[in-house]
């Protein structure tokens, strides 16, 4: 091409989430932990799960399907579809390959794109490569869809509340609304054992806790340094109006924007006259405060309310849902989206920062268009958010038992999942059986 396509970036965005929840309150008295351990501590209310009738599959296909049709798109008009996930059901076929399936009436099978995988950075690696495309010579005029979806669940223990699923799906193209800026991308990738999959029998991970909060936060210096050093000035919170993080759990986060903060106070050349009262940090080091607790306190009292304004409104769907991996990030980006009216969006600058487990991250930032498709891209996703009040609670027993099922029923072939299909949100696709050569069918819930 003899220019870069204008204003690449996110034209639409779709959020689905689990139609069943758990409420944190109820699973900290079913623990018989302390009271607010799950809800202040880790900052979480409630937690969506599925049953055996929803896979990494179906999240994906209701997802793309539901943005394809809320936005008036025909699927020939999609030359690219990525999907990022960390929620492996067979070890050859992508995920992407079952959501090809939609595209087969239109004729159109001509779409680039397979899986990414690493932990929860993967749907941001999709995103890259979608960009990638577009800007790249093989382009083809067409749009991409970038899927990010994940259902995570956990053994019992100290980490089980830090679950949840979800699925997004978003549309990748010029002249877009949401704009990725381009040259601003700070990264960071390195070897660690901080969370892992290696039984591929088990849905459920190998955690180190700690090693993986230091992992993050050193991820999030590292990037933050590299994003900076991409500004070509001095740059700090001051330049964003809003800063979203992937949210393993919401305390992280607020502990993660006070860490920017903190980042800003070791650079500054006048620190007694920008940070007064913090002067006694003024000799820190940034790998020694991972678990300073002076340090963290501090820090975070003195960013509350850069917290409140800019990063607080993007925890809506963290908070309710949990951790979605892949999309959490993303959750994050359009809670804040909806928390603001159309005409206060034009022009707002957004920090993005997306971590994976293993490791590996990455910092950008997306400008707000305010161009005629503005409207559309908040109308519709604010479709997303009303399933939230339409969800059904289910007790903690309940809960308990729909992942001991999900557990079981894993590998097992032939399978007919046995969860409710009436507990699904209409336009919902599930796992109808699975045969004895592990091949999986799946249907539409209409109504």
């Amino acid at each position: 091409m003899d220019r870069w396509p204008k204003d690449v970036g996110i034209r639409a965005i779709h959020f689905v989430v689990p139609s069943l929840y758990v409420d944190q309150t109820d699973l900290e008295r079913y623990d018989q932990a302390a009271e607010g351990k799950y809800t202040i501590g880790l900052g979480q209310k409630q937690m969506g799960f599925c049953t055996d009738l929803e896979d990494i599959n179906s999240l994906c296909l209701t997802a793309v399907s539901q943005l394809v049709e809320n936005n008036g798109i025909d699927y020939t008009d999609i030359g690219r579809l990525e999907v990022g996930t960390e929620t492996i059901i067979d070890k050859s076929k992508s995920v992407k390959s079952v959501l090809m399936k939609l595209f087969q009436p239109s004729g159109n099978f001509q779409v680039e794109g397979i899986d990414t995988t690493n932990a929860c950075y993967g749907g941001t690696a999709a995103l890259f490569n979608a960009l990638s495309w577009i800007e790249s010579s093989a382009w083809d005029g067409r749009l991409a869809i970038v899927v990010a979806a994940d259902i995570a669940v956990y053994a019992k223990g100290n980490a089980r509340p830090t679950g949840g699923a979800g699925a997004v799906a978003m549309l990748v193209g010029p002249d877009a609304p949401l704009v990725i800026e381009r040259g601003l991308r700070g990264s960071y990738m390195n070897h660690a054992y901080d969370f892992f999959k290696p039984d591929l029998t088990s849905e459920y991970p190998v955690v180190d806790g700690k090693l993986s909060i230091q992992c993050y936060l050193n991820a999030l210096d590292q990037c933050y340094k590299s994003y900076r050093s991409k500004c070509g000035k001095k740059c700090n919170l001051n330049e964003f109006d809003s800063f979203v993080f992937h949210t393993p759990y919401c305390k992280l986060v607020q502990k993660s924007l006070a860490r920017l903060y903190l980042n800003d106070f070791v650079n500054s050349d006048s620190k007694s006259e920008d940070y007064p009262g913090l002067e006694r940090f003024q000799d820190i080091s940034l790998p020694d405060t991972y678990f300073d607790r002076d340090v963290e306190k501090a820090f975070m009292e003195r960013s509350k309310d850069t917290f409140e304004r800019m990063t607080k409104p993007s925890l809506l769907l963290a908070s309710r849902v949990g951790n979605m991996y892949t999309p959490s990030v993303y959750g994050g980006l359009a809670s804040y989206l909806v928390s603001l009216s159309v005409d206060q969006l034009p022009d707002k600058k957004i920090g993005v920062f997306s971590y994976g487990s293993g490791l590996a991250s990455s910092m950008y930032s997306i400008r707000v268009s305010g161009n005629d498709g503005l409207p559309a891209l908040i109308s519709n996703l604010k479709k997303s958010f009303d399933n939230l009040e339409r969800r059904l609670r289910v007790s903690p027993e309940n809960f308990t038992e729909v992942l001991e099922i999900r557990q079981k029923a894993l590998h097992q072939a032939p399978y007919v999942p046995i969860g409710n299909k009436s507990d699904l949100f209409p336009g919902t696709w599930y796992l109808s059986s699975v045969d004895e050569m592990h091949r999986r069918y799946y249907e539409r819930k209409e109504s």
